[in-house]
């Protein structure tokens, strides 16, 4: 099927795809996707497989792929906790899976898997369009995870001079440290063991880590080593004020929500899956009709 069509050859356009994750019940990504296809007059079924619910237990990730090709799904996204478990499954990777090392996307063609990695795009462009004029000579990145592999290729690519990656399994902090060192050159990324969280020196600081979600309460970082004249971006998006970013907030901080990642990546995931250029705008709308 053809899915590069214009707005007529749309109207007969079905296309299947879902969400593959855990707890993610509350997720606006299915929302953001079904409305842009009702505005572009496509037959758009978005799902979420949530592994935390009864009908996935006892089901693997290979399970859940296979699934999905054998109900002619166009596509899938994957979030916490599979973007790299799900890479194994895949028949190939694009340029920006391949160099993240992680895969949020999946485009599902002529019977192949195909991984993509939106993450590192949203992530970026929503700090471009929120904090453009932020110092970035110093960042502390929380979380060496999936999201946080792609948040910290992105914020090398916008000019962060010196990224500090904390993680609470070392090795993982340590293994994206020498990635972004071979990719981006020596100094550009140290391991954090926590202990420079109170550095004067730092001028950001980003939370990829679950934590502040309503499933993983809390903050990632001590309020007291905030200072006003820091800034703050937080991946999380439900709540859209997490723990981090309301201390932040009181501190005097300026923040940057989950929110502009979540809308953003989504945007690049919908032309994947559909071969259809969405309404950027639109999505931000339908994400922001939810409220906070």
């Amino acid at each position: 099927m053809d899915h590069t069509a214009n707005s007529d050859r749309a109207e007969t356009i079905s296309i299947r795809a879902a969400l593959i994750g855990r707890g993610i019940a509350k997720s606006r990504t299915p929302a953001m996707h079904m409305e842009e296809g009702r505005a572009l007059k496509v037959a758009y079924d978005y799902r979420l497989f949530d592994t935390d619910d009864d009908a996935f237990k006892g089901q693997t990730l290979a399970n859940i792929l296979h699934r999905a090709e054998s109900e002619n799904f166009a596509g899938l996204n994957v979030t916490f906790p599979y973007k790299f478990e799900v890479m194994s499954l895949l028949d190939g990777l694009s340029e920006n899976a391949r160099n993240v090392g992680a895969v949020n996307t999946i485009v599902l063609r002529n019977g192949k898997r195909l991984g993509h990695n939106t993450d590192l795009w949203g992530f970026a462009e929503s700090f471009r369009r929120g904090m453009a004029d932020a110092t970035t000579d110093d960042v502390l990145l929380i979380g060496a995870g999936g999201a946080g592999v792609s948040v910290a290729f992105a914020l090398l690519t916008l000019g962060v001079e010196k990224l500090r990656v904390f993680d609470v399994k070392p090795d993982r902090a340590t293994a994206l440290a020498s990635a972004l060192t071979e990719k981006f050159g020596t100094g550009r990324a140290i391991v954090s063991n926590g202990s420079d969280f109170d550095d004067p020196g730092i001028d950001g600081v980003v939370n990829a880590t679950p934590v502040g979600m309503d499933k993983f309460p809390g903050t990632p970082f001590p309020k007291q080593f905030l200072r006003p004249e820091m800034w703050v971006a937080d991946i999380v998006y439900f709540p859209l004020e997490t723990q981090f970013l309301r201390d932040a907030r009181e501190t005097g901080c300026r923040t940057l929500p989950g929110s502009g990642m979540a809308v953003f990546q989504a945007v690049r995931a919908f032309k994947l899956i559909t071969g259809i250029d969405p309404d950027a705008a639109r999505m931000r709308r339908t994400f922001d009709s939810f409220g906070t």
